[in-house]
């Protein structure tokens, strides 16, 4: 299997923190998501892997060998960030003049269509835009590119419900156009709203990787625990996650060790993305939010 994206040996000092990552290699024709509390690394990460920060040690290579000083690299990369980077003063016009002079496949035409459909207003200033507006401003400037790779910060934050799945659509069309040679990159405090369209998860915790996988396999991986409060201290020690109440409990266990569960009275299900993602981050200390 190819990788869109290989990290190694990955050290970037903030002020109160460090983001260190030995080795994390990311599949090529997939989305993946970038998974944490806030404060985590997830934006230092996407960031560095864009070429917007560049005051790390460590390498970051790109489909297979190429780096980032490649012009190839740089035109075959889209990036979002959580901010609008549009000048407040630009309206679209303006936008389309700067995206064709910096990108020699940025295609004008598909840019307005894309803007129509998220129903953007061509006669507004960036400043005069939503949160959520100036997002799908931002989409629309990465869709209406040939690229190989999209990285987004937080797309789906400032976005509404119906929007949420407009994008993760989009997110699907594009890799499937690809016929897996295009990804996509994502970073997300909650992944209840992009769970949907990620392949592979990259879990973080204190700017460290705690887990990461292709969701199918973190599903095998771990085992989603449901039961009565009569057998919730006798099941606690054998669970990766726990939480209690009056009724019951339920937690995460992993399957290595589900039959240690054998004649509880316990539910086994097949636990879901964001189960797993609490279950990891609260064993590390953190939470999603």
């Amino acid at each position: 299997m190819n990788n869109c994206v290989e990290i190694k040996d990955f050290i970037k000092k903030r002020k109160n923190y460090e983001v260190n990552i030995p080795k994390l290699q990311i599949p090529e024709g997939f989305a993946t998501a970038f998974i944490g509390e806030n404060g985590a690394g997830k934006t230092t990460l996407i960031d560095a892997i864009a070429g917007i920060d560049l005051s790390y040690s460590g390498t970051i290579k790109y489909f297979s060998d190429h780096t980032l000083t490649d012009k190839y690299v740089r035109e075959n990369i889209g990036y979002t960030s959580s901010v609008s980077y549009f000048q407040p003063h630009w309206k679209m016009r303006q936008i389309i003049e700067v995206c064709s002079l910096l990108f020699e496949n940025f295609d004008k035409e598909k840019f307005i269509e894309i803007c129509q459909k998220f129903k953007l207003p061509d006669n507004k200033s960036v400043a005069q835009l939503s949160d959520g507006n100036k997002m799908r401003l931002m989409l629309a400037s990465v869709f209406a590119r040939q690229t190989r790779l999209l990285l987004m910060d937080e797309p789906a934050s400032p976005l509404d419900p119906v929007m949420r799945d407009c994008l993760c659509e989009m997110i699907q069309q594009y890799i499937a156009d690809g016929n897996g040679n295009k990804s996509v990159c994502f970073s997300t405090h909650n992944i209840s709203d992009m769970e949907m369209v990620t392949d592979y998860a990259v879990i973080i915790s204190g700017g460290n990787v705690a887990e990461c996988g292709f969701v199918e396999d973190l599903k095998e991986k771990y085992i989603a625990v449901k039961g009565e409060k009569s057998c919730a201290d006798a099941a606690k020690k054998f669970l990766y996650s726990f939480s209690g109440g009056n009724y019951g409990f339920e937690g995460i266990c992993l399957s290595e060790d589900a039959d240690k569960l054998a004649g509880m009275d316990v539910k086994l299900e097949t636990p879901s993305l964001h189960q797993i993602s609490v279950a990891v981050l609260k064993k590390c200390g953190g939470d999603l939010s």
